[in-house]
């Protein structure tokens, strides 16, 4: 997919990886609707920052949980750039719970946490589909997590979320095609913000172990997880796939010697 003279909605925008797909997005020449649910001062940065690449951008509060609010959410993009052509379902939440801690798991967890994970990007899909398939056809790219493979990570609630996704991106593909293609990508350890709330002192010494762990003696930044939304994106014969983005570590130890 040419990308220039295109649409995309991002939601979860405001920061981290949906902040970064956002901006690479409308360096390509895409128009951008950057959806935050609280953090309106750092969509508006997102905003001009996107306006800067001489594109349309356009801040839409709202909390994907709400099937209303996401069928309110593809109406502005569309209402503001008269097409929509990309979806990127990024908006997650967690609660950082020990995955030994089960009677820490509070039902509200389980609720909030698949209703923004799980039931968010099926509802923008379904309210987006109609738009996408129009001129051409379009694409969903869905932000999963290595958590969903492994088992592993902030909470057994946000890991099955994630694991759910995947499977739901490989159901859509089937459901959408041929005129939408859905792929997702499935990150590792990010840089920034999200994990340093939720490790808090443990932020730095679980970098440099992740780091230590991967093939490529790094972790990702938002920027990398982009351009893997962005290589889904743009792959026009890739469909129901999940692409992980975690500099290596999933793929296991380095042989020794390198053989």
């Amino acid at each position: 997919m040419n990308l220039q003279g295109k649409a995309a909605l991002v939601t979860g925008a405001s920061r981290g990886v949906g902040a970064a797909t956002a901006l690479m997005l409308a360096r390509t020449g895409c128009d951008v609707a950057v959806n935050y649910n609280a953090s309106a001062e750092a969509a508006g940065q997102v905003v001009d920052a996107c306006l800067k690449a001489e594109v349309k951008a356009v801040a839409l509060q709202g909390d994907v949980a709400e099937d209303a609010v996401c069928r309110q959410l593809v109406d502005g993009a569309v209402s503001e750039f008269g097409r929509l052509d990309v979806l990127v379902n990024n908006a997650g939440t967690t609660r950082f719970i020990g995955f030994g801690n089960l009677d820490d798991v509070r039902d509200e967890d389980w609720d909030r946490i698949l209703a923004v994970n799980l039931k968010g990007p099926f509802q923008c899909a379904r309210a987006a589909k109609a738009h996408l398939a129009a001129d051409g056809g379009g694409v969903i790219v869905n932000t999963a997590s290595v958590a969903g493979i492994r088992g592993a990570g902030s909470s057994i609630p946000y890991a099955a979320s994630k694991a759910a996704v995947i499977n739901l991106t490989l159901a859509l593909a089937r459901s959408l095609g041929p005129e939408i293609r859905v792929n997702a990508v499935a990150p590792g350890f990010i840089e920034g913000d999200w994990l340093k709330q939720g490790l808090g002192e443990q932020y730095e010494a679980v970098k440099a172990a992740k780091s230590a762990e991967g093939l490529l003696d790094a972790v990702s930044t938002p920027e990398d997880v982009a351009q893997g939304i962005l290589a889904m994106i743009t792959a026009d014969k890739v469909t129901g796939h999940t692409l992980v983005v975690d500099a290596g570590h999933t793929a296991g130890p380095r042989l020794a010697g390198g053989i």
